[in-house]
């Protein structure tokens, strides 16, 4: 079992808050991994604090064997980290074929462009950017403005933008949030058709819609890794209380 993603004891606080304590997970490589929780147990602080978006203030993350903790966003993006968020973040005046190439890497070397290569660069990724699009059923979208798009739709222009940047993690926090449930379960179709390039970490509360999909679970409640393991976890009597006292 190859990990990707690891963390050792991590915790941050808020105040006199612990909102992760001493969490430890494995994502493994190629695999879906979930988190499930009720609201405020720590699973949006936790891909925050693995993807610099919040400073752990102690305990370690680990992405591809290298210690990673507390680097910022733009470093671990480089890494090969894409991190999505519940509401999608478009670049809304471009469009879809736009917001997908700015996530090329072209590269910045002068001699590039002095050699004359810029231009094979910029057909090389419009080309990458159409067989995407056309993977995502995108493709006669590519000269709308992303704020045209539909809710579902923006979630899967952001996988497009991962894939732009051959990203090894896509860590996607409620990736199906708002979406009907047709198009929840295409999402989640491309997520398995990917598994081969890519591993994925999601926070999901539809659990009827994302669990067939998954290879790994960890439940959380109060900043702890409370269970983990396969559909099981949900009889375990502490998931089961912690998702009663939610409901009450």
């Amino acid at each position: 079992m190859e990990i990707v993603l690891k963390t050792q004891n991590l915790s941050k606080f808020f105040g006199g808050l612990k909102a992760l304590d001493n969490v430890n997970v494995s994502i493994q490589k190629n695999k879906i991994t979930l988190i499930v929780g009720p609201n405020g147990s720590g699973k949006t602080t936790l891909i925050n604090t693995v993807s610099g978006f919040y400073k752990a203030d102690s305990g370690k993350v680990f992405f591809d064997g290298k210690d990673i903790t507390n680097k910022p966003p733009h470093e671990i993006s480089k890494l090969g980290i894409t991190r999505t968020f519940q509401i999608p973040q478009p670049l809304k005046k471009l469009t879809v074929l736009e917001n997908l190439l700015v996530f090329y890497n072209y590269g910045t070397e002068l001699i590039e462009a002095v050699n004359g290569k810029w231009k094979k660069k910029e057909s090389d990724a419009t080309e990458k950017a159409f067989k995407i699009l056309e993977f995502l059923k995108l493709d006669h979208l590519w000269d709308v403005q992303a704020q045209n798009l539909s809710g579902g739709q923006l979630k899967l222009l952001e996988i497009g933008r991962a894939l732009m940047r051959e990203s090894k993690l896509f860590i996607a926090d409620e990736p199906v949030a708002g979406v009907n449930p047709v198009l929840a379960h295409e999402i989640l179709s491309r997520f398995l058709k990917l598994k081969d390039e890519m591993s994925f970490l999601l926070v999901e509360h539809r659990l009827d819609i994302v669990l067939k999909y998954t290879d790994y679970i960890y439940v959380m409640a109060n900043g702890k890794i409370i269970a983990e393991g396969r559909e099981e976890v949900f009889e375990d009597p502490k998931v089961v209380e912690v998702y009663l006292s939610a409901k009450g």
